[in-house]
């Protein structure tokens, strides 16, 4: 039955689609939008990918140490960019490279969200059935987060819609890798571990700083709402 993986797919495509043309049609309300995008990447990391990580891997001491690879990797990666640009053209230049790394980062991980079901409808069609809602759940955050993410750093509109399609077709191409591959758990884990440390310092330094700069009771408000719906989309995978 894993072929099912395959056309349910398709409306993660589509969730992924409406959170990315929400964050455009919001693009003047951005900051209100990142308090919302900041606290549900966050939570994706802690109450999603890191519960996996250390399901697969079965080691607190080696996921951790990936995750604080993956945090200060995506900092060397943002300063290494951006630090030695002092000239206007040269530092929007590097932090189009910034938005595009972050960009690519949630594509990824929609990337193993598609992966994540077509293994489970391989297994069975109820986990496969409970690890789709989980993803399609979250999905429109992850298409509302990528454009978000590349309109912070670049403004660039039409870059934005790009990477929006990559992200939208990347849980289609990890479902259909999904049903044709067997890989191993612990692989798995250590990537996803990774990934948590890539998400925990976009949300924590870039998204949630700059969407409560300015005190406001509305972005304290979605942050919390996004913490909170993923909290409960967590529930629902388990």
């Amino acid at each position: 039955m894993s072929w099912i993986a395959i056309p349910l797919s398709l409306l993660t495509v589509v969730s992924t689609l409406i959170g990315g043309l929400t964050a455009l049609r919001l693009r003047g309300r951005l900051e209100t939008v990142m308090a919302l995008s900041g606290g549900v990447v966050v939570a994706v990391a802690l109450f999603d990918v890191l519960p996996e990580a250390i399901d697969g891997i079965d080691n607190s001491r080696t996921v951790t140490t990936l995750v604080a690879a993956g945090f200060l990797a995506f900092f060397f990666f943002q300063r290494a960019l951006v630090l030695h640009h002092r000239d206007d053209p040269d530092e929007a230049r590097a932090h189009h490279r910034v938005g595009a790394l972050g960009a690519a980062a949630l594509s990824v991980h929609s990337f193993i969200d598609g992966l994540g079901i077509g293994l489970a409808f391989g297994l069975s069609t109820e986990a496969g059935l409970l690890v789709f809602v989980a993803v399609v759940a979250h999905d429109f955050a992850d298409g509302l987060n990528t454009v978000g993410f590349v309109l912070r750093q670049s403004g660039d509109r039409a870059r934005a819609i790009r990477w929006l399609a990559i992200d939208a077709a990347a849980p289609l191409a990890g479902a259909i890798v999904g049903t044709m591959l067997s890989i191993s758990e612990q692989g798995l884990g250590a990537l996803l571990a990774v990934y948590a440390g890539f998400f925990l310092f976009m949300g924590a330094t870039d998204l949630l700083p700059h969407a409560h700069e300015h005190p406001s009771v509305k972005r304290v408000a979605l942050t919390l709402t996004g913490f909170g719906a993923i909290f409960l989309v967590s529930l629902i995978g388990q």
